[in-house]
């Protein structure tokens, strides 16, 4: 089973989400949907702009921690290092 860490954005001078998940295409629909009422809800966050697959929980959850402690200017850096134009890579994932 796969395992996902990944960030969502509104917009590239907007709010950042950090999350993981087992199921990247169910959770990201989750928060576009805006079915929970959360800070992604809140802040019009939907765009998944950057992920890493891990093969285990326990890696994708420390990774998870690591970038939690980063400061915004390193997250932006490994989105554009990937994804240089803030493409939505959802539908990329439900292919």
């Amino acid at each position: 089973m796969a395992y996902y860490v990944y960030l969502l954005a509104g917009r590239k001078d907007g709010p950042l989400y950090l999350g993981v998940t087992n199921d990247l295409v169910r959770r990201v629909f989750e928060h576009r949907s805006k079915a929970i009422h959360s800070f992604t809800a809140r802040y019009h966050i939907t765009k998944l702009v950057w992920f890493e697959i891990y093969d285990d929980p326990v890696s994708a959850i420390t990774r998870e921690k690591e970038i939690k402690k980063w400061r915004r200017l390193w997250k932006v850096a490994l989105i554009v290092k990937d994804n240089p134009n803030w493409n939505d890579l959802y539908d990329s994932t439900t292919r």
